[in-house]
């Protein structure tokens, strides 16, 4: 090298202004960088609901886990994702009221309105094709909490089936007399044994008008939902295969899952406990006076509210308000 000879780089020293300014402008904004970090959220929590929920359940959902997103934005974000609900298969019914059994009026002339569990219950029977054969589901779904109470499964579609799903339900619930339990005309549903359980526990019984499949809207809606987001997405090897996945569902998806908006309206579990409480003024007095011991007793001892605290956290996330009180 000679001396005084200069070594070039290629890198200036002195950038130039505009560029700098440049690199600024086109910089990510703050509403880009918010986008970005919402997607991963929303992805999240795509996955955790089983890439099942629409955009005002995903939104419900984000929100319990103290993450606020406005419904456009939601909708725009899970466009940009190309996230989308896994899609149902059509299925064929299954009810058979071609019989001579005697069958009731319908009491609900589909008015599912009740104001507390254990008011209504409503039953039914569907199928899944396995490549052992078809499996039968019965199942039991209480209106007002949207829980599904009892449920059975079998290789034939008897009344022992349905009976068993109805002795799951009073069981686990425990309902007072005069609960209205409302089937269709399936001949499972008219038989003497069933009826016999229903007398035997104080249940009125209600039925479908013929052939009118709204009648019993909120256990076909059920239905739909365990085929969309579960079933239509496998090919079951075996019965014992498709058990395991509708016990899976039901006890560890769907009725954990009832605490947030689902897809036929049902209420949030939060607001069920807040308007119960709110509607029994000893619970009130004893919330006033600061007397969580009280407060517990009074709720195991009031039918109206006591099945509400069945479901998991309830009692934990209530008695720990309650301290927050005092």
């Amino acid at each position: 090298m000679y001396p005084g000879a200069v070594i070039t780089t290629g890198y200036s020293m002195n950038p130039q202004r505009s560029g700098y300014y440049d690199r600024v402008q086109h910089a990510p904004s703050d509403r880009k960088q918010s986008d970005e970090r919402l997607k991963l959220e929303i992805k999240v929590a795509h996955i955790r609901t089983r890439e099942t929920y629409g955009t005002r359940r995903l939104q419900t959902e984000l929100e319990d886990n103290g993450i606020i997103v406005g419904r456009d934005r939601l909708a725009r974000l899970r466009k940009e994702l190309r996230l989308h609900c896994k899609q149902k298969r059509k299925f064929r019914a299954t009810t058979n009221s071609d019989h001579n059994l005697p069958v009731t009026p319908n009491l609900l002339n589909q008015n599912f309105t009740p104001t507390a569990p254990n008011q209504v219950w409503v039953a039914d029977i569907t199928y899944v094709a396995t490549r052992e054969g078809w499996l039968y589901l019965a199942g039991v779904k209480d209106v007002y909490t949207c829980e599904i109470v009892g449920y059975a499964m079998g290789e034939r579609m008897t009344k022992e089936l349905t009976g068993k799903a109805l002795f799951m339900a009073l069981r686990s619930q425990r309902p007072p007399a005069g609960l209205i339990h409302h089937t269709d005309r399936g001949s499972q549903y008219c038989a003497y044994d069933y009826r016999v359980i229903q007398e035997q526990s104080g249940l009125k019984t209600s039925m479908s008008r013929k052939g009118n499949c709204y009648d019993n809207a909120p256990m076909e809606s059920f239905w739909g939902t365990l085929k969309n987001e579960s079933l239509s997405h496998y090919r079951f090897k075996s019965r014992d295969e498709a058990i395991s996945v509708i016990r899976e569902y039901i006890e560890i998806f769907y009725n954990r899952h009832q605490g947030k908006i689902s897809s036929d309206g049902c209420l949030k579990k939060e607001q069920m406990v807040v308007s119960a409480i709110a509607s029994t003024p000893q619970i009130i007095r004893w919330l006033c006076l600061k007397k969580e011991q009280m407060v517990v007793s009074a709720i195991a001892s009031t039918p109206h509210i006591s099945p509400l605290f069945r479901w998991p956290n309830s009692v934990c996330h209530f008695t720990c308000h309650c301290r927050q009180t005092n």
